[in-house]
């Protein structure tokens, strides 16, 4: 007898929001299995606020209310039993973000929760990654995002170190990330991973996917530091424009995916990593198994 449930889960980060709804089928004597039945991603830059002027505005607070009265009537329809929404670093630093949650939960019936980079990183971890992990080898997973980007070590299928430092894409465009922080994050690496033989780069974000969907390449295929840096070379290239025009990329994507490509090549280069797979699993999935599973 196969069951089949629905949970839900809203990522509210800086450079877009997302609602995915998942699948949950469970079928006794056989793994839980999850799939994706639906994801909207809305295109509103919060850390545009929070980093620069250091609260969210009132149009985007309005767009906001808007984009979860939506999500909330897309959950009805899909008829879903549990959900939870996850605000990152542009409402964390917000001093206004507490107010917009409360103001959420006041028009949009729906609840957020602004976590820290620490839990982040953790919901992350709380994804399928141990289909990816092979026992005998060490992966550094690698969460790039608006406003942080997340850093976790495994080895022999287990979490060794993990971290959050405070550069994004977002960030990065806005010239609000230092040599220091470059220097940090170089350094967290290259400590971690010295003592590995060989390390491999799993990557997460919406960048790294729109990247390796551009790259043709069948999923379980890994793109390569070679691949990788010719990309950047040829999208640094490239107006912003002529990366809408010419790539066919959306207009809050094409300014992005340049700084976002950084943060992976630098990563891959201060760990030694050669190769880096996409396997397309962020916050949104980690919060479904992690709310299914009981751990948050």
């Amino acid at each position: 007898m196969i069951k089949i449930r629905k949970y839900a889960a809203i990522d509210i980060g800086s450079n877009a929001m997302r609602l995915l709804i998942a699948n949950i089928v469970e079928e006794q004597g056989k793994e839980t299995q999850f799939s994706k039945s639906s994801l909207v991603r809305v295109p509103i830059r919060l850390g545009q606020d929070a980093f620069t002027v250091g609260e969210i505005t009132e149009e985007n607070i309005e767009r906001m209310i808007d984009a979860m009265k939506a999500f909330k009537l897309l959950m009805k329809v899909h008829k879903v039993e549990k959900y939870m929404a996850c605000a990152t670093s542009a409402m964390r630093e917000a001093y206004n973000g507490k107010e917009v949650v409360e103001l959420i939960k006041k028009k949009a019936d729906i609840k957020i929760e602004i976590i820290d980079g620490k839990k982040e990183a953790a919901i992350i971890a709380s994804t399928d990654l141990h289909h990816l992990l092979k026992t005998e080898q060490t992966y550094l997973y690698v969460d790039v995002g608006g406003g942080s980007t997340e850093f976790s070590l495994f080895a022999n299928s287990k979490m060794v170190v993990s971290k959050s430092f405070k550069i994004g894409t977002v960030r990065l465009l806005n010239n609000m990330v230092g040599e220091i922080v470059w220097h940090e994050i170089e350094k967290w690496i290259k400590t971690n991973t010295e003592e590995y033989e060989q390390v491999t780069l799993i990557g997460s974000g919406g960048n790294i996917n729109k990247l390796f969907k551009m790259s043709g390449k069948q999923q379980e295929k890994p793109l390569s530091y070679i691949y990788l840096n010719s990309q950047f070379t040829a999208l640094s290239a490239l107006t912003y424009d002529q990366r809408i025009s010419e790539l066919g990329l959306n207009a809050d994507r094409a300014d992005v995916i340049v700084p976002a490509v950084k943060i992976y090549l630098n990563a891959m280069k201060w760990s030694g990593a050669r190769n880096i797979y996409v396997p397309k699993i962020g916050l949104s999935d980690g919060i479904v198994k992690a709310l299914y599973y009981g751990k948050i």
